[in-house]
């Protein structure tokens, strides 16, 4: 596409205003060292946990109504393969927030945790739970290339450069100022990019709508024109893939650290639930402008606009629709002032996943390996994964360009192996090493052998309604879910065997390598650790050890 110069400066504009911030959170950051007793990580990764209910509505937002958000939904919409029933991305973070708010926020503020790493830390040991964390781990890892293929769709929209190269550009300007100001620069920069995503969307909308190279959008919903309506349509046969897909990205997110590094940096518990309740029903606000450009997206005869035929889709553009319909369907300002919302939205989740992937890598790995490591070779170890996950994240958009592939993905992981273990360590006192361990190792197997065609691993396990479609197999069961179910009844049903066992003596103690009888009973053991940090509770969970 030729070179849009105003949308080009309105980007340079905007990178150096984030610099900026997270250049003046860097410096506050510093301040609050020198004045908190949690030193490095309760800073960088927890903003010394005096998020504001105002603030931390921003940030919990802005952390997942993305770029990804905004143009995955209006991309969905649009695909003629899918529709709006695929797209319900905004009810389902709504769901996930509301869930989070009811459950989990505060069994984890309460206990001050650092991590939601931390819990299985204090009942299992550091070693289990560095094992554990590696899949929350690779699962925020995963999240970078969703954000920043919309972020960089953003830029190469307006400019010559080609879109991995846009990716990388975008990708150091992230990595630059969450390196700079941890949580500090990730929660200031949120406030900005998120008032910006409001005003922004709520404006270009109506320009859309009035564009007039559209077919009424009420009727393409439901009749074919064009092409298929836009309101898309759930066959008999893909009926539990699509509650398998909608359980994953709404319940499955609850087992992300983005969600806990929020509620954790909180001022308190109740502000806590607080921003969960109060963010559930923003994100359904903002679902609605990305809904309505993809349905006018889904609806224009593009021979009457100066993009021409053939249609996105048909191109192979169809990951491009939002910022396209922007360009060729709304005035100069307008566009450049819509791209700002895009960039604005991707920026704020790309800081987001990079701090989180760090902060468990840091407190839940790193600290395992290096248990007096201090302050200041933590900064260091802080600020190089930043920049490492950031790489490794960018490169990832090299396997596949579609946004909504790497959402489902991560969610994936976090909804079929960690979403059963996180449960089990909050709710289920039972649950001990030996049930984790096992579940773990199941829920991973199981996943494996369903498939995976984002990685051409074909499914070895074929459930009930699994066909082959275009020479790839597709699984039409609810996979997912039966993937987590499994893990749950797994974690459970092993920990109660092994706790008989070594209880009743059944099995020699020295079998015993988790020590779950000389801790006592699970429960009992669990309930020590809860007395224990009820005492230490205005703390913070730096050594974590029971």
């Amino acid at each position: 596409m030729a070179l849009h110069v105003p949308g080009l400066i309105m980007m340079v504009v905007f990178y150096l205003v984030v610099l900026g911030i997270g250049i003046w959170a860097s410096l506050k950051s510093k301040k609050m060292e020198k004045s908190t007793v949690g030193g490095q990580i309760e800073v960088s990764f927890l903003a010394n946990r005096r998020v504001s209910p105002a603030v931390g509505v921003f940030t919990m937002t802005a952390t997942w109504v993305g770029g990804a958000f905004i143009i995955g939904v209006a991309e969905t919409v649009y695909d003629p393969t899918k529709g709006l029933v695929w797209a319900l991305i905004p009810l389902q973070m709504s769901v996930s927030f509301i869930i989070g708010g009811l459950f989990f926020a505060k069994p984890m503020r309460d206990k001050n945790y650092v991590t939601m790493m931390d819990p299985f830390q204090i009942k299992y040991g550091k070693t289990l739970t560095g094992f554990l964390a590696i899949i929350p781990f690779v699962s925020e890892m995963m999240w970078v290339p969703v954000t920043l293929i919309s972020l960089g769709v953003t830029v190469s929209v307006f400019s010559d450069l080609p879109l991995s190269l846009c990716i990388w550009i975008s990708a150091a300007v992230a990595i630059t100022y969450t390196v700079l100001g941890g949580l500090y620069s990730v929660a200031f920069t949120d406030i900005i990019q998120l008032s910006l995503v409001f005003c922004s969307l709520w404006l270009c909308a109506p320009f859309v709508l009035a564009s007039g190279v559209y077919t009424d959008i009420t009727q393409t919903a439901f009749n074919f024109t064009n092409r298929g309506p836009w309101l898309g349509r759930i066959e008999s046969y893909d009926m539990w893939r699509w509650i398998d897909n909608f359980l994953a990205m709404s319940v499955g997110n609850l087992a992300f650290q983005d969600f806990h590094q929020r509620t954790l940096s909180s001022s308190s518990t109740s502000t806590a639930k607080m921003i969960c309740f109060i963010a559930a029903g923003v994100v359904l606000v903002l679902g609605i402008p990305p809904v309505l450009i993809g349905a006018v997206a889904a609806s224009t005869d593009w021979n009457s606009t100066s993009y021409g035929s053939p249609s996105p889709y048909d191109r192979g553009e169809a990951a491009m629709v939002l910022p396209i319909i922007l360009l060729h369907l709304t005035p100069t300002a307008v566009f450049v002032v819509g791209m700002g919302a895009i960039a604005g939205a991707a920026m704020s989740s790309t800081d987001s996943c990079l701090l989180a992937a760090t902060s468990i890598f840091t407190t839940n790995i790193y600290k395992l390996i290096r248990h007096q490591a201090s302050d200041r070779e933590l900064q260091w170890v802080i600020r190089s994964s930043i920049v490492l996950v950031g790489i490794v994240g960018t490169s990832l958009t090299y396997l596949d360009s579609s946004i909504l592939a790497f959402w489902i993905l991560s969610s994936d992981l976090t909804y079929t192996i960690m979403l059963p273990q996180l449960i089990c360590i909050l709710f289920i006192r039972v649950s001990n090493p030996y049930g984790a361990v096992i579940g773990y190792i199941i829920a991973f197997v199981l996943r494996v052998l369903c498939g995976e065609p984002l990685f051409n691993l074909p499914p070895i396990l074929h459930f009930p309604g699994c066909t082959l479609e275009d020479g790839v197999y597709i699984q039409r069961s609810p996979f997912k879910t039966i993937c987590m179910l499994v893990s749950l009844v797994s974690i459970v049903g092993f920990s109660f065997l092994a706790s008989i066992l070594f209880e009743k003596e059944i099995l020699s103690e020295r079998w015993d390598v988790f020590k779950v009888k000389s801790q006592g009973a699970p429960a009992e053991g669990a309930r020590e650790c809860d007395e224990e940090m009820a005492k230490n509770e205005n703390e913070p969970m730096l050594d974590l050890h029971c």
